[in-house]
């Protein structure tokens, strides 16, 4: 009966418990409190975060070979969970105020400067050509897009990579303030923009189907992406398949994002996560955020002066695909300079076209190095 005792006693996984164990649950412990006290990113940042404990707990093998986060994990392995968040996001995502105003597409373009820029920081710091293009991938600010090309570049890097690209999504409203201000003229920050055209249903059906076209022709490698964040989009637009369109961006999408953050929770073990490494991509992760921002807001003052004044350039930082925060936090800094302005819906096209923006830069980092 003793040994018995005994026996129960070392199966007890406060005995085996480690003190990198106790770190990592202490850290999903702040996740969780971040996410439900203060509101940041909940929907990802608690299955991420309870994942994280779960993993971390000792003797439960929950992410071991056979355990159930190893099985939820080979949705992100394979590259499934991702792009039908994807799908999701083109189902609630209206592109017409990018279709009103192409040249938000630039701005998009500009604010995935911060991917590439940090790209290079990544690799002076030491990391492979694979590792450096996923951790460049969080200046895009689009978590499931940081997720895949992590998976298939850096599956090492997975966790400190989703927890960085989520924190930072979730911190929107606090980082890029600072910045746009930095950047822009109280004159700046007060132009008022002309209302967008009306889009015809038309113009919305034909767009993600030759957005899918032409950007898989360049760039097989993000067909996966796009297309099925156009495939979501045609679902909305094409008001024939409204009960696909409700289930892919409301059951569907909530079902993965549970196995996804979970999963990618999971893979942030204290053998993963707590390493130099780590500390290294949360830094880089900040900086390839605030160049993205800047790069997006920069590139509004060029457009604004050569517009002869018309366009503000605040909504150049909504280039990020944090959608739709980052639009509002445009919204937000021009409407405290000028409470009569109205950036939301011109905001909005650089938003969703930096959506776009970053799975092309995910296809060209992974048609160089996967």
């Amino acid at each position: 009966m003793q040994q018995v005792f005994i026996d129960f006693i070392q199966s007890m996984g406060l005995v085996a418990i480690t003190w990198q164990q106790g770190v990592m649950l202490l850290v999903s412990l702040i996740l969780l409190y971040l996410a439900i006290g203060k509101g940041f990113e909940p929907l990802l940042l608690i299955p991420i975060s309870f994942g994280m404990l779960l993993s971390n707990l000792p003797l439960a093998g929950l992410f071991d070979e056979g355990g159930l986060l190893y099985y939820f994990y080979y949705g992100n392995k394979l590259g499934l969970f991702p792009p039908i968040i994807f799908m999701g996001v083109g189902a609630m995502t209206d592109f017409g105020p990018l279709i009103a105003n192409p040249k938000s597409l630039l701005l998009g373009a500009a604010a995935q400067f911060g991917i590439f820029t940090t790209f290079i920081g990544a690799i002076l710091l030491g990391f492979s050509a694979q590792q450096a293009g996923a951790i460049g991938i969080i200046g895009g600010a689009d978590g499931p897009t940081a997720i895949f090309l992590a998976s298939k570049l850096a599956p090492e890097l997975l966790g400190a990579i989703a927890v960085a690209a989520y924190s930072y999504m979730a911190l929107v409203p606090i980082i890029q303030p600072p910045i746009m201000k930095l950047l822009t003229t109280k004159k700046e920050r007060m132009i008022k923009m002309d209302q967008l055209r009306p889009v015809s249903k038309k113009e919305k059906v034909i767009f993600p189907i030759m957005v899918t076209i032409v950007v898989s022709l360049i760039l097989p490698p993000a067909a996966s992406l796009v297309g099925m964040l156009m495939l979501g989009n045609l679902f909305r637009e094409s008001t024939v398949t409204n009960r696909l369109s409700d289930t892919a961006s409301n059951a569907l999408i909530n079902i993965v994002t549970i196995l996804l953050g979970s999963a990618v929770g999971a893979s942030a073990t204290a053998a993963n996560f707590l390493t130099p490494e780590t500390i290294k991509v949360i830094i880089l992760g900040v900086c390839a955020f605030a160049v993205g921002t800047g790069a997006g807001v920069l590139l509004g003052k060029v457009m604004n002066v050569l517009s002869g004044g018309k366009i503000n350039p605040l909504i150049g930082s909504a280039g990020v695909s944090a959608v739709p925060m980052a639009a509002r936090v445009s919204q937000v800094v021009g409407q405290k300079e000028n409470p009569s302005n109205f950036l939301l819906m011109h905001a909005m096209g650089p938003n969703v076209a930096g959506v776009i923006g970053s799975a092309v830069a995910a296809g060209v980092l992974l048609s160089l190095f996967s």
